[in-house]
């Protein structure tokens, strides 16, 4: 049996050959090939990424304690993950605790992130793929005002005015003939089953969050200085409390700014309880009601997650989101998940563009070898510089494969869900609110939303509703409404410390080289929106000697491995069928359901491998 066969797919690279190059609404450059059958089913997929990273090799050599400056760098999308990572990453090498102040600081900073990430990706990146923007313009708008107060009856912006000069604003922006952002759509496709009021709904919703993003994300800008990139410190966040004082007085953090992070925090809740949930809740219904309840992949069998937010900090048994490692589609049996065991996290380039002395291993991220090493199969149809047809049985793509214990797995918050409704199932106290939240989702989706819209009801158990392109999509919207709750527990206990007396926000003992051990090693993980991040660094006298990330679109995009089982890209496009062959509608929402960020799991170089430029940092 081969290892495509015990992943359940049987890949079949015959039939009409269709690419998507580039793939766009992500971060960075991403090519995908699928194969169709005579009824335009997808029977084999290749997914590609076309940019090289060379952050690991810019960072040997250099000091730690810059690092977070160089990886957040990777990304401004999911802007302070990478920062938060490589400072976790320094601090578990020098064994730095930081102050509770910062512990929670960077908490609301990451769940800011989880907020803006999330809510930009469904509504400007991923709602495309749902919505049929023309469709809008043919919605009578006191039908959607209905709809909007079914689906979500707490929402003040309502009335059929509301929706009717949206819509207006709408016709105006198509007969000018400059669509802007939706430009080249496959609108009129089949794959669109929604109807025009639904359709004006989720527009006029795309509308209120590109307003409130932008206030949201100077969240970053109090606690970190500024956005995208906000700064970061090893030992703590570099922010100082002053709570009775003003900006001119030198301390950023004051009661007036910790005021407006609060009343953000509210907004968020608020967004996500009356707009965000409710339409992923109610456009999945009616997507699940068609029938379309492809692209579950790997979800459906292999999830890990390194585990996330800590009631406590530095105690992971807290965790609310506790992670580990889910095999062959037993929720039963939770394995737990070590990024430190070289024997559970390992990179394979077999079919990657880099060069490994013996490419029939994997190797843990500690030892890992960055080298690039650009060659095509074959098979190969094209030049070096413009493929038509890659050769997948070759090296095809700028992106390793990494595996757990030997196995492809998905990340992302679906696997967090996953997991922490796995964890829940067995009692677990600290992710009650993930199957609360879980259950109630697969009632709205399977009784309320159907019986108010006139639809049957039907009887889908969350095991059947989650790995799907729609369930990836909720746990997105679950875990933003969740976040916002939880950065409301944050800021209360934040202030609490404070009027406590406790105003340190950084831990400086050993900021100096000199009190670091001659050698050491570390890891940083977070929970990044688009899934589990890892960075890995070895210190050899006071220098980095060796730096690895291994971020979530790593692990989904990943190719083929040394033993052909193919990542969590490749096998959600599986079996998916497509209304329309040359409007690839189905693969764009499914590869947008992962969100995927080529920047963060490759980086640049030219199409000859040649020297691009040169800096010398004195």
């Amino acid at each position: 049996m081969s290892a495509y066969e015990t992943q359940g797919y049987k890949l079949d690279n015959s039939g009409k050959r269709v690419v998507v190059d580039p793939v766009t609404r992500i971060e960075g450059h991403m090519r995908v090939e699928v194969n169709l059958d005579s009824n335009n089913v997808i029977t084999n997929a290749v997914s590609t990424g076309t940019m090289w990273r060379g952050l690991e090799v810019i960072l040997k050599g250099r000091d730690p304690r810059d690092a977070w400056a160089f990886v957040e760098r990777i990304c401004g999308v999911c802007t302070g993950c990478h920062a938060l990572a490589s400072v976790r990453a320094v601090e578990d090498a020098l064994s730095i605790r930081i102050p509770k102040n910062a512990y929670l600081i960077r908490e609301i900073m990451a769940k800011t992130l989880q907020e803006h990430d999330h809510a930009v990706h469904f509504y400007h990146l991923h709602a495309l793929d749902w919505v049929d923007i023309v469709s809008a313009l043919k919605a009578d708008p006191k039908k959607t005002s209905e709809l909007q107060q079914t689906v979500s009856p707490s929402h003040p912006m309502s009335s059929p005015g509301y929706f009717r000069d949206i819509q207006n604003r709408l016709k105006k922006f198509v007969e000018s003939g400059q669509l802007g952002p939706f430009m080249n759509g496959y609108w009129g496709n089949k794959a669109y089953v929604l109807p025009p009021e639904a359709n004006l709904m989720a527009v006029t919703h795309y509308l209120e969050a590109l307003d409130l993003q932008k206030e949201w994300v100077k969240v970053h800008t109090i606690f970190g200085g500024k956005n995208p990139h906000p700064n970061y410190l090893v030992g703590g966040v570099p922010c100082a409390i002053n709570i009775d004082g003003n900006g001119a007085a030198g301390a950023p953090i004051n009661m007036e700014r910790l005021n407006f992070v609060k009343a953000r925090i509210d907004e968020m809740i608020e967004f996500n309880n009356n707009v965000y949930v409710p339409d992923v809740l109610a456009i999945g219904t009616i997507y699940k009601q068609a029938g379309w309840l492809y692209g579950g992949g790997l979800s459906a069998t292999n999830v890990m997650d390194y585990g996330t937010y800590s009631k406590v900090n530095y105690d992971s048994s807290t965790n609310q989101l506790p992670g580990g490692a889910i095999l062959n589609g037993n929720w039963n049996e939770i394995h737990p998940v070590d990024p430190r065991d070289p024997d559970q996290v390992q990179e394979f380039v077999a079919h990657s563009w880099y060069k490994y002395a013996d490419e029939s291993k994997g190797l843990h991220p500690w030892d890992g070898v960055t080298e690039p090493n650009y060659e095509l199969g074959a098979k190969t149809k094209g030049t070096r510089t413009n493929i038509e047809e890659l050769d997948e049985s070759a090296k095809y793509s700028w992106i390793k494969s990494p595996r757990w214990r030997g196995h492809a797995v998905e990340v992302g918050p679906l696997a967090r869900y996953i997991l922490g409704y796995a964890h829940a199932l067995k009692g677990n106290k600290y992710c009650q609110r993930v199957k609360e939240q879980i259950e109630s989702s697969a009632q709205a989706i399977n009784i309320d939303i159907p019986k108010a819209l006139g639809m049957p009801g039907t009887a889908y158990t969350a095991k059947q509703l989650l790995p799907t392109t729609i369930g990836r999509t909720l746990a997105r919207a679950l875990e933003a409404q969740y976040c916002a709750e939880m950065m409301r527990d944050d800021y209360n206990e934040l202030i609490a410390n404070i009027k406590a007396g406790d105003t340190s926000t950084a831990n400086v003992e050993k900021w100096d080289p000199s009190t670091w051990p001659k050698e050491a090693k570390g890891v940083g993980t977070v929970a990044a929106p688009r899934g589990a991040l890892g960075h890995w660094i070895r210190i050899k006298d006071g220098r980095i000697e060796n730096y690895q990330c291994v971020v979530p679109t790593t692990w989904n995009g990943s190719p083929r491995d040394t033993k052909g089982q193919i990542g969590a890209f490749e096998a959600s496009l599986m079996n998916t069928p497509m209304a329309n062959a040359d409007q690839p509608v189905e693969i764009l929402r499914t590869l947008h359901s992962f969100d995927p960020c080529l920047a963060c799991s490759t980086h640049i170089m030219s199409p000859d491998g040649q020297e691009l430029t040169q800096v010398k940092v004195r």
